[in-house]
């Protein structure tokens, strides 16, 4: 009689055991968190977590490896270090508003899970342009298609193209006339702001709501007034409201430029923010967080204000950024600063090596709202 084996066994295993030894528990494949981060590295979610169903157990269950591991890895830190006593600053680059971001956003900020924020120009008012003009967007389902005469169609009709979406032209002019008249009493009385307290004093005056075409929880910014978190804007002059602003003092409408305070007033802003923000090492708890979505100018301005105070400013208390994850689809490369790996950032004194670094190479509009849900506990 014949005994027939499968290749790599001996007879009487089962395939792939080894003879006389039991087959082991299944791998422990839990997302790992640094050991430095304020959670235990390797822990799981307890029977008790603070979802058992939804978004939250499907990313535990099944984002194992590589990028989808990272998800899990960065959210869970993340939530550590909020819980820990942290703080967190959100960076948004691209066009993540008109991505609607501000779904999840506006509930992060609305329960104390994001602090501070830096954006471009873009981001600042297309949060607000969304909650005017939403139900007026159109979306180019074969954008990839479109020729030079599509595009010129879309612009013939006043519509202005982000990837699938076009932006009505008239929401701009919908608000422009409201910034240039809180310019123009600022300007007048010697008064000097950030441009996002100017679109919190449209916000709270109450005078939109009635155009409001979205619900208000839905808007990043309004959440940002109502909770008076600060909302850094380096780079202001390249967006519409900036070039507007640049369009009104060059008519005379304003008489200079400044009622609207300048990049280097932002910085020592948030630089003031950082060291009145970070943590005692006497209590335990971390320092300021980094959550930085995309690369850019909001990411490169903000993280920035460390090593500043330190190196410039001689402050040699001041701590490195307690977390940093970065979500980003520039592949990692030689110069790119959107492609740079965060250990890269120990050498400019932004980081400290044992800082808690994730860096999820994929699209921010899929990753982001995953990692909010899950520190939602949705």
């Amino acid at each position: 009689m014949t005994t027939h084996t499968t290749p790599g066994t001996t007879p009487g295993t089962a395939p792939g055991t080894t003879p006389g030894i039991a087959p082991g528990p299944p791998a422990d494949l839990t997302p790992v968190i640094p050991t430095k981060s304020p959670a235990h590295p390797r822990t799981k979610p307890s029977a008790g977590s603070r979802a058992s169903s939804g978004v939250r157990r499907f990313l535990d269950e099944n984002f194992l490896h590589f990028n989808s591991r990272e998800v899990v890895a960065a959210a869970r830190g993340y939530e550590a270090h909020v819980d820990a006593g942290g703080k967190m600053l959100v960076s948004l680059a691209g066009a993540m508003s008109t991505a609607r971001l501000g779904k999840t956003l506006a509930r992060m900020i609305r329960q104390g899970k994001v602090h501070a924020i830096s954006c471009t120009g873009a981001n600042l008012e297309e949060d607000l342009f969304v909650m005017l003009a939403g139900t007026e967007y159109e979306h180019c389902a074969d954008w990839r298609a479109l020729s030079a005469d599509d595009e010129q169609a879309l612009y013939d009709r006043g519509m202005n193209r982000v990837t699938d979406t076009c932006i009505p032209e008239t929401v701009m002019r919908h608000l422009e006339r409201r910034l240039i008249e809180r310019w123009k009493s600022a300007a007048d009385t010697g008064d000097r702001k950030f441009p996002y307290e100017y679109l919190f004093d449209i916000i709270r005056s109450g005078e939109l709501k009635d155009h409001y075409q979205l619900p208000a929880e839905e808007s990043w910014m309004i959440a940002a007034a109502e909770m008076d978190i600060p909302v850094f804007c380096p780079g202001w002059e390249d967006s519409t409201t900036g070039n507007i602003f640049t369009a009104t003092v060059m008519k005379g409408t304003l008489p200079d430029h400044q009622c609207v305070k300048t990049g280097t007033e932002q910085m020592q802003a948030l630089s003031q923010w950082y060291h009145d923000n970070m943590a005692g090492e006497h209590d335990g708890s971390p320092s300021v967080g980094f959550f930085q979505v995309g690369g850019g100018i909001s990411g490169d301005f903000a993280i920035c204000a460390v090593p500043m105070l330190i190196q410039d400013l001689k402050k040699l208390d001041t701590r490195f950024w307690g977390y940093f994850c970065q979500t980003s689809d520039a592949c990692t490369s030689y110069g790119g600063y959107s492609g740079a790996v965060p250990n890269e950032k120990i050498t400019w004194g932004k980081l400290d090596p044992d800082t808690p670094k994730f860096m999820i190479e994929s699209d921010a509009t899929i990753v982001v709202p995953l990692i909010f849900a899950y520190v939602l506990g949705d």
